[in-house]
């Protein structure tokens, strides 16, 4: 995990738009989930998903680190007390975009209503678009992705499509105290605009480009 000044990054980052802004490479992109001590622990045990894990659910996973603090309250949060780094195929992620249809048909870009539904009921991706937000939890107008997976797509994804799973919970708490004395000290992992390789794919979630 690479991580540097929140101060500097948050400079050269959109101020508006959407944008998946992530830690990513030539072969992988990490997102984050949050997760109660018995899951997290088989999880990072094993590298791969199971134990206390419910693969009938759909299942959230956040490119932003961020959107991932908010949503948990920097791991504070009951149930959310471990931040797992999940490093994916590069390839499997683009995959999920493509395959993704708004969790709402106001979001999405269906002309009607009953062609939404059947898309939702083909997909295994949920996609959302939310506020940012700055590491106090203020709002931001850049948009935010978060990608919701069930099905064989949540199989592939906690099983076989992972590289590694990583326990951030420990650099989550210290930059949470940073985070007391403002952004100056605030170390947060490294985070750029990322865009799939696939054109579909960019066109299907909608990222500004």
């Amino acid at each position: 995990m690479k991580i540097t000044s929140y101060a500097g990054q948050a400079q050269a980052w959109p101020q508006s738009g959407r944008h998946i802004m992530a830690q990513f490479d030539d072969d992988s992109i990490v997102v984050y989930q949050a997760y109660r001590p018995a899951i997290a622990r088989f999880a990072v045990e094993h590298q791969r998903f199971g134990g206390e894990f419910s693969f009938s659910r759909m299942s959230w996973i956040k490119p932003n680190f961020l959107w991932m603090m908010f949503r948990s309250g920097w791991a504070s949060k009951e149930g959310q007390e471990h931040i797992l780094a999940v490093r994916v195929k590069r390839t499997f992620f683009d995959e999920i975009l493509e395959a993704s249809v708004a969790s709402s048909f106001a979001a999405s870009r269906f002309d009607a209503h009953e062609k939404w539904q059947e898309a939702v009921s083909q997909s295994d991706v949920r996609l959302q678009w939310d506020p940012d937000h700055d590491p106090q939890g203020a709002c931001l107008e850049r948009r935010a992705v978060q990608l919701g997976l069930r099905g064989d797509t949540l199989h592939r994804y906690g099983q076989s499509e992972l590289i590694s799973i990583e326990d951030i919970t420990p650099l989550v708490i210290e930059q949470r105290e940073n985070l007391k004395n403002g952004f100056q000290a605030l170390q947060t992992p490294c985070e750029e605009i990322y865009r799939p390789h696939s054109t579909s794919a960019a066109l299907a979630v909608g990222i500004d480009l």
